[in-house]
């Protein structure tokens, strides 16, 4: 009795140390986060002022419009310039950190068991401030994700610990990255938990909540306890009496910013093809895709008095929130050139963000929408900063798919609670609009092009005590092994069966249904049914739970089963059911669960 206790005693204190050292790790990932966000701010100052000014310096506040550059019409060709050395970069040292990083992440925790290399974090860093130092229309806050779950991952491989571990620390950079950067620790846990979670429990949430909050400390010590917006006061009414004209239009600006989140995604993605089939290689594509950025910025200097597209474009963001942009043509046209300049700084192979270009079209559509709607319908009070803000977090929302984030994120750097209820309802519309036109997130839309799927929901694992009887997808009929494939033919009835053969009672296989219909339309009605089948099939109960037989099915590499009253096949009544990988994956969305089993025939 003593010895059980004793040993009760030593398990309880061994697991007590492991938690003591996860959440060490969780603060050293987020005291690195929140540093690595602080010295890729100054790389992008430093390269900022290299490439358009010439000199050496970190000075640079981000909320500034950057004056005339003393290059003069050749600023068109500084972006190329930049282009150039980060296609160098990119491809000579980490692929990986090309384009705007966070699906690299996701991709990593899901098919990658968290595993990134340690150079990531360097060549992110210095290939997405050259980006944005030399006039790309990319954001920051991507690669401050990157680098920050890449040294999640490098720890956890260093001290090896466990993999769910190791996928709760990338996710402890990633969202101690963001609140470091906007200065927004709820955010920041609510981001983790949105994009990079795969399990929402204490154990994962207290070490992001301890990351993030580390990572909003080393940012504050650093940046200042403001946000990275100055937002005025807003003017909206209080909830209880903003008139319904009012509402309306918060809700039709949601439609319309869910349309846009669309169009970003869809043109990120559409001018990668586009420059893929651009013949004379990587340096060749890039540099054009960012000669055309360096035209726009000086068109837009020529004509309108500032750069406005070039980096992270907060300067603009700033003057929308200070009602200093309120021409309708002008708003709109901005949105147009950003959209158009972050699609051909991505889409021709730049390094960067999807965040910061979102805040921007999201800042000017929601600004030009209250603009344009005072100007045909005066009755109707929409205010220009207050739809600004609105329009941001709808945009940020509908594209990434963190509606929670984006709307408590608008909150942290407003601190207005009048702004919550239409915040909340424009966003939700916002959301829903975009994933009516298109399913995929704009993050999750990189990793679907290459046939990664990411479950769209963290579930609750209730499923996993039921009956996999429960699952059964299709009937069955039982079958001679040497009976030919015409015969099945007269078992079809609304559904096509799966086939149980059997030879003098033993089972010889299972024929799929996909693989029945394939036959149906290309095979001869003589074929023997022996030379379709699955013969490598595991003879289960009928009251195996769904957890054990997804482990069964994985440990034996197997994608079919036959059940019986007691897991032993005598005759044919003693058959159940038949249940195929395809019938767990449907009903359970278990898909990243049996994602790694060998593909086999079914």
């Amino acid at each position: 009795m003593q010895t059980g206790i004793a040993a009760d005693r030593r398990n309880l204190w061994g697991e007590a140390r492991l938690e003591s050292a996860m959440l060490a790790m969780a603060v050293a990932v987020g005291v690195v986060a929140g540093l690595g966000a602080v010295a890729f701010r100054k790389l992008i100052a430093l390269f900022h002022n290299l490439f358009l000014f010439g000199h050496a310096s970190v000075a640079y506040d981000a909320l500034k419009h950057a004056g005339a550059s003393p290059w003069g019409m050749a600023i068109i060709l500084v972006p190329v310039l930049g282009a150039l050395i980060v296609t160098f970069l990119v491809c000579t040292f980490a692929p990986e950190a090309r384009g705007h990083g966070v699906p690299e992440v996701i991709g990593a925790m899901h098919f990658n068991r968290g595993v990134i290399r340690a150079p990531v974090a360097l060549i992110k860093a210095l290939a997405s401030s050259i980006s944005i130092g030399s006039g790309g229309a990319v954001g920051r806050e991507g690669p401050i994700i990157q680098i920050g779950a890449t040294f999640g991952s490098v720890l956890a491989q260093w001290t090896r610990i466990p993999e769910w571990q190791r996928l709760v620390l990338i996710a402890c950079g990633g969202g101690a990255g963001i609140a470091a950067t906007f200065n927004t620790p709820i955010g920041g846990v609510l981001f983790a938990a949105e994009i990079l979670l795969v399990e929402i429990s204490a154990r994962t949430l207290i070490p992001v909540m301890l990351a993030t909050g580390t990572g909003s400390l080393v940012g504050r010590a650093f940046f200042g306890s403001h946000p990275s917006f100055v937002v005025p006061p807003l003017t909206l009414d209080p909830p209880a009496l903003m008139p319904v004209p009012t509402l309306l239009a918060y809700i039709v600006l949601g439609l319309l910013i869910g349309l846009g989140a669309m169009v970003y995604t869809r043109a990120i993605y559409g001018f990668e093809d586009i420059f893929r089939r651009v013949p004379g290689g990587d340096y060749v594509r890039h540099a054009l895709g960012m000669l055309l950025v360096g035209l726009m910025m000086y068109l837009l200097l020529r004509h309108a008095g500032h750069y406005y597209i070039e980096g992270v474009g907060y300067a603009t963001i700033q003057d929308v929130l200070n009602g200093g942009l309120t021409a309708v043509g002008l708003l709109a046209l901005l949105a147009l050139l950003k959209l158009l300049a972050t699609a051909l700084t991505l889409g021709s192979g730049a390094s960067g963000g999807v965040f910061s270009p979102a805040l921007f079209i999201g800042a000017t559509l929601g600004a030009a929408f209250a603009a344009g709607v005072h100007a045909l319908l005066p009755g109707v009070h929409v205010n220009v900063v207050s739809a600004a803000v609105i329009g941001m977090a709808c945009m940020v929302g509908a594209s990434t798919g963190a509606a929670v984030t984006a709307v408590v994120m608008t909150f942290e750097m407003t601190r207005d609670y009048h702004v919550i209820i239409p915040l909340i309802i424009a966003v939700s519309v916002a959301y829903s609009m975009r994933r009516l036109l298109l399913r995929d997130t704009i993050y999750t839309l990189k990793l679907t092009r290459r046939g990664q799927h990411i479950p769209s929901a963290i579930q609750s694992p209730l499923y996993l005590a039921r009956d996999a009887l429960e699952f059964v997808g299709a009937p069955y009929v039982c079958m001679h092994a040497d009976a030919p494939l015409a015969e099945v033919m007269a078992h079809r009835q609304h559904r096509t069966p799966r086939v149980v053969l059997l030879r003098d009672g033993v089972l010889v296989g299972v024929v799929p249904a996909r693989i029945l219909q394939a036959a149906f339309r290309s095979m001869s009605a003589d074929t023997p049914l022996h030379q379709l089948a699955d013969t490598r099939v595991v003879v289960v109960k009928g009251s195996i739970q769904v957890f054990d037989l997804i482990a069964v099915l994985r440990e034996r590499r197997l994608r079919n089963a036959v059940m019986t009253r007691d897991g032993t096949l005598d005759g044919v009544d003693s058959i159940l059911g038949v249940v195929t990988r395809e019938d767990l994956v449907e009903s359970t969305n278990l898909s990243g669960a049996l994602e790694r089993e060998s593909p086999g025939a079914d």
